[in-house]
């Protein structure tokens, strides 16, 4: 996979490298790389950056994600009846069936030429379980299901990643001091003739400790997927019955006064010692805990770490002259993502 990753790295910076120092929108370029990786894995291929159709379900998906979360949507979801009535809720589906029917297309492109003897993907593979189990009726690998995984491996795969490196650049513009430290150890670390490697990240202590931050002080899901007990069992005096849906609250942990120094605040030495060696923290929980934590988390770490230093290793972020000063709150939909910013990017 990082092999993958750092290739992706290579397009994203001549990619941003082709705004020539004008202001731009990081929202799509980097939407776009990380959803590549997860396109490689599971269709075999990548998208290019031009690739309208593919930037159409981009944005489609973010209008979706933030049409799921508005009141009248959550309207509907408790009075289910009125679903078969016009109104916005029909926007969703519409978009939610365009999707769905962008995947299904891939599907069908790659079942007229699949070849049992090679196997080219995470499609191919699924085929290979479908032809297994097919004369098994109450077999789950079918083609609806294979829609279904690589749709939700495709939103889960894509959208946080990419929003925790929009929050990166943005930590960045709004602490230059940092972002110059940044600089200094890549420097030191990495140089300039190659591109980051994983094996570079024990190496580099502060780099590390801002990725971290960003994921902590983003907050990106602020409540994790639901869960559920599987036993009864008893928590500080709490009785929790067998079969309770669970949702964790991550922000009550990643915002912990008791935990941390500064919990609202973007500040790296969180996760450095008094000699600038990286330290963990148990409090440190982005992607959830136990065992059904985040299924993902090696390949985001691999890519947060890769795409960032990468970006960082050849350009300085600066806000636009003519942009006013980017709002560091957050916006909720389904995640917390930053408000949209334009960025400059000056080659190093």
């Amino acid at each position: 996979m990082e092999e993958r990753i750092r290739e992706e790295a290579s397009y994203l910076v001549s990619a941003f490298q082709a705004n020539d120092g004008r202001p731009f929108d990081p929202f799509m370029v980097l939407t776009n790389a990380v959803s590549n990786v997860i396109c490689s894995i599971m269709f075999g291929d990548r998208f290019e950056y031009s690739d309208s159709s593919f930037q159409r379900m981009i944005y489609l998906l973010k209008e979706l994600a933030e049409l799921e979360t508005k009141p009248i949507t959550q309207l509907y979801k408790i009075f289910p009846w009125l679903m078969k009535v016009p109104g916005p809720h029909q926007k969703l589906f519409s978009i939610q069936h365009t999707y769905l029917n962008f995947l299904r297309d891939i599907i069908q492109k790659h079942r007229d030429t699949w070849d049992p003897a090679v196997r080219r993907d995470f499609i191919d593979a699924f085929f290979e379980e479908i032809e297994k189990n097919k004369d098994n009726p109450g077999s789950s690998f079918t083609e609806e299901t294979l829609l279904i995984v690589i749709a939700d491996l495709f939103v889960a795969g894509s959208d946080t990643t990419s929003n925790t490196l929009r929050w990166s650049l943005l930590m960045m513009l709004l602490h230059p001091h940092i972002q110059k430290k940044v600089h200094e150890e890549i420097d030191l670390v990495i140089g300039s003739d190659r591109l980051p490697t994983i094996e570079d990240h024990s190496k580099m202590p502060y780099t590390s400790a801002v990725i971290h931050e960003v994921q902590r002080y983003g907050n990106i899901l602020p409540m994790a997927l639901l869960h559920m007990t599987y036993r009864n069992t008893n928590i500080q005096g709490f009785d929790i019955p067998k079969g309770t849906t669970i949702i964790p609250n991550l922000t009550s942990v990643l915002k912990d006064k008791r935990n941390w120094k500064k919990p609202f605040q973007f500040y790296p030495e969180h996760f450095l010692d008094s000699e600038g060696q990286f330290v963990k923290n148990e409090a440190f929980m982005p992607f959830s805990a136990g065992r059904r934590m985040c299924v993902g988390e090696q390949l985001a770490r691999i890519d947060l770490f890769i795409f960032f230093t990468s970006l960082l290793q050849r350009f300085e972020f600066h806000i636009p002259d003519d942009q006013p000063y980017p709002r560091h709150e957050s916006v909720f939909t389904f995640n917390y993502s930053p408000h949209p910013f334009q960025v400059c990017c000056r080659e190093r």
